[in-house]
Formats: structure tokens, sequence, C-alpha cells
């Protein structure tokens, strides 16, 4: 048997594993890396987070991801090349923030790397009669595994779409496995650059698990920003919408659209929720000179009321939890409004002992470890849940 093979065997086997979790989300701003140790699997998972942090991508990096992120018509050169610059550069990022750790390279036993979306397609947007539903991420798993010497698994979410689902959100297996309850009834929402949650009734029962995109979370209100603050990534400390005053003629054009009609789940992503979409907004009610501090308090007034309506659909008169995960959870204004709208203080994923900002990473890591430990787990039956094992495994040599 080739040795690599025997290797990932014995990881397979051992009763814990060291896995080193990658998330790089639409807003681009970095790579954020959970190291983490495993024991057990499937809903005998435990877990540590041994280290966690966001390295930030360089200013030039960032530009040549938005050349080519969430737009119909791209390079496909660029497409190519970046696919591998990306590979080798998130490579360097880790080793990197291992001799920040001053942890050895050896002792880790998987890389997971969730790539970088450029495009995501689900039928839902695309409506092409003969095509399923797509996405792409970027970011060559073996350019990981051979420059740092690491079994790398890579491109999750090709699987969950071979299998039936949409390829998002991928939420659901981590927080069925790690957060679910016998007592309470849970969402885990998480504000990234999209909103998306998973709903966890109590029982653990996966027949009644889902999880679904919401709309849009940071994507609208940072693309904004970047477009008219050049030195500006995000409205930090939501300075800039608190100056504001929603127009409601602006939000209730926003919230009209088909896919807050789609059933759950469903999937979206900057594709469809774009600055292209807010100026059609804008000229369809006849709001072209608002002012910028206005425009951005009502795209968070948008985003705000999308989140609180699509939970509170989902649960009706049940009584319910809400656990925040993600960068829109930094948006005081956005958080204030969405607990105003649920009528209670959402907590945070850091009181069920997961560390807000790291969810998303270490959920890559445990998709690794159900792929080489795990797979016997049953998510149920329903639609968008396929109860597979993802990942693509690179080997370092």
């Amino acid at each position: 048997m080739n040795r690599q093979l025997t290797d990932l065997v014995r990881i397979a086997q051992a009763p814990q594993r060291i896995i080193a979790g990658l998330m790089s989300g639409t807003s681009l701003d970095g790579l954020d890396i959970a190291l983490c140790e495993f024991t057990g699997s499937g809903l005998e998972t435990s877990i540590k987070v041994l280290h966690f942090v966001t390295m930030p991508y360089t200013q030039e990096f960032k530009e040549e991801l938005k050349s080519i992120s969430f737009k119909r018509q791209v390079s496909l050169q660029e497409v190519t090349l970046m696919n591998a610059v990306i590979g080798s550069y998130s490579a360097e990022l880790v080793l990197a923030a291992l001799q920040k750790w001053n942890y050895p390279a050896t002792a880790v036993d998987l890389i997971a790397s969730h790539g970088q979306t450029i495009f995501h397609a689900p039928f839902s947007l695309h409506q092409e009669e003969s095509y399923p539903n797509a996405t792409l991420q970027i970011g060559d798993g073996d350019h990981i595994a051979v420059k740092t010497g690491i079994i790398t698994l890579s491109d999750f979410r090709q699987k969950h779409i071979a299998a039936g689902g949409e390829g998002a959100p991928l939420a659901v297996y981590g927080d069925y496995l790690l957060f679910s309850s016998q007592t309470e009834n849970r969402i885990l929402l998480n504000i990234g650059g999209i909103s998306n949650f998973t709903y966890l009734p109590q029982g653990r029962n996966p027949d009644q698990v889902f999880s679904t995109d919401v709309g849009p979370g940071n994507t609208l209100m940072d693309q904004f920003i970047q477009l008219h603050y050049d030195d500006q990534y995000y409205d930090k400390d939501a300075l800039i919408a608190i100056a504001g005053t929603p127009n409601l003629d602006l939000v209730n054009t926003l919230l009209d659209h088909p896919f807050f009609a789609l059933p759950f789940p469903k999937t979206t992503g900057p594709e469809l929720f774009n600055l292209s979409y807010l100026w059609n907004a804008q000229k369809a009610c006849g709001q072209l000179s608002l002012s910028n501090e206005d425009i951005m308090a009502s795209l968070c007034e948008f985003t705000a009321l999308s989140i609180v309506r699509a939970l509170q659909s989902s649960v009706q008169d049940q009584s319910f939890s809400v656990y925040l995960s993600g960068g829109g959870m930094h948006n005081p204004l956005l958080v204030q409004k969405i607990n105003d709208g649920l009528g209670f203080t959402a907590a945070y994923t850091d009181e069920l002992g997961i560390l807000p900002d790291a969810k998303e990473a270490v959920l890559f890591a445990l998709l690794a470890n159900e792929c080489v430990a795990g797979g016997q787990t049953d998510f149920g039956r329903r639609t968008g849940i396929p109860s597979v094992t993802m990942g693509k495994i690179s080997l370092p040599g």
C-alpha cells in the first residue's frame, strides 16, 4: 500500500486527530485558520480548538480575488492562475500561523480547506432547464498538500451538489453534530457575506433539522462601502449606517424579490445581491438621490428584516434560542435590529463552546474529520441535506 494511504488509515483510526480548518468567505478579508483536536466522530464528536487566527490578505491579493469573484464573465486565464495562487498562498498562511503558534507542521494530521467561492449557481438563480445546481470554489488542494507536507481535504461542496443539494449551506452538518440539544430549540445564525441559519429542534431528530440561506448578510453593505469609501472595506462599528435613516420605500423594494418567497432550504450569493440589485431597487422606487448614510441605514434595515422574517417563519409559534456567528455579529446596529425584531437578545456560539469567529473554519475541520473517521451519521431525509461525506483528498507526495 502507498505509504501516504497507510498514514491516512492510521489517522482515521487514531483516538485523536489534529486538523487545521481553513475558511475564506465572500468578504475576501483574510483566511480563518482553526487548529482543532478531534476525538470521535458523528454525534460522539468532541472538539477542542487549540488555536485560531485570521491571517489578513494583502491588498493586492484582495483586488485579484475581487476581479474574478461573483461575475458572469471573467478571464479564464485569471481563474486558472488564481486556482494555483490561492492554494499556494493558503499553504503559506497555514505555515505562518503554525510558526506563530510554535506548533510543528509534522504534528498536524490534516488540513481542511474550503477554498474561495468565485461563483455560486443554484438552479433557482441560473434558471437553465438543462443544467443542474453548481458552485465553484478555487484554491487547489494539491498545492496546499505539497507545500505544507500535510494531507489536505478540499472542494467539499461538489459532493453535496452531486448528492442532490445546492452546495450550501453546509453549516447544518457541524451544527447538528455539535450543537443540537435534547431540551432546547436552537437556531444557529451565521451572518457572513450571505446570512444562513440552521434550525435544530429539541430532541436531536435529524428529520426535523434544516439549514438554509436567508439572503444578504454583509455583502451589500460591504460592496457599497468599498465603492464609495476608498480606505474602507466595511462599515466599522456601523458608524455610517447609524448616521443615516432607513428609507422604507427602498427597504420594501429590496425585500420585493422572488427569492424571498422561495421555500426553505435555498441558497444564494453576491451573484444576486450586489450593487446592481441595489441600483435597480433605487430606480424602481424613485430613490436615486439618497445620501450614502441613508443607503447604508436602509441596507442594514433590509438585512435585519430579511433575517428576522426568515427565522420567525421557520419556527412559527415555538420558543427558540438564537446563537450568532460570522462577521455580521460585529455590526452593532445590525445585531440591535435583529434583537429588536425577535423580541429577545441573541447569544453567541461561544456559549456553546465554539468561538463565533472560528465557527466556519471549525466546520470544515469537522467535515474532514467525518470524511476520514466518520461517515455513518444519518442527517435525516430533509431536502437539501444529503447524508454524505464531503472532501477530496490530496496527498503531499
